[in-house]
């Protein structure tokens, strides 16, 4: 089973940035779609972005199009995801999430099924 471990987290005011990495320890990433996952108390997990193992396709859920940035760097064996712009609302565990199966990364890999290994989640706090 693939081991992720997510970190990057943080408490940030409402327009700052925050960078989180998602890193491998039990294998490499170069064969691996990545996608990236929320979920806020209360409420459901929501995908956020996902990119193919190639870094070639990138999908981003609306609510942080334009906001968010994800990139991979499989030399270091790390898939990052760069948010700009934060709001109260981006407030939540972000999870990374890994799956080999398949290529490209259509809507349907912002759905949390369509992954196996899961990380443990780091905490992102959005407020003044």
């Amino acid at each position: 089973q693939l081991q992720l471990v997510e970190s990057g987290g943080g408490l940030v005011q409402p327009g700052g940035s925050l960078r989180l990495s998602c890193a491998a320890s039990s294998d490499t990433l170069d064969d691996y779609i990545i996608g990236w996952f929320r979920q806020a108390p209360g409420k459901e997990r929501e995908g956020v972005s996902c990119i193919s193992s190639s870094g070639g396709s990138t999908n981003y859920a609306d609510s942080v199009k334009g906001r968010f940035t994800i990139s991979r760097d499989n030399a270091k064996n790390t898939v990052y995801l760069q948010m700009n712009s934060l709001k109260p609302e981006d407030t939540a565990v972000y999870y990374c999430a890994a799956d080999r199966s398949g290529a490209g990364c259509g809507t349907w890999r912002l759905r949390a099924t369509a992954y196996v290994d899961w990380g443990q989640g780091t905490q992102v706090t959005v407020s003044s």
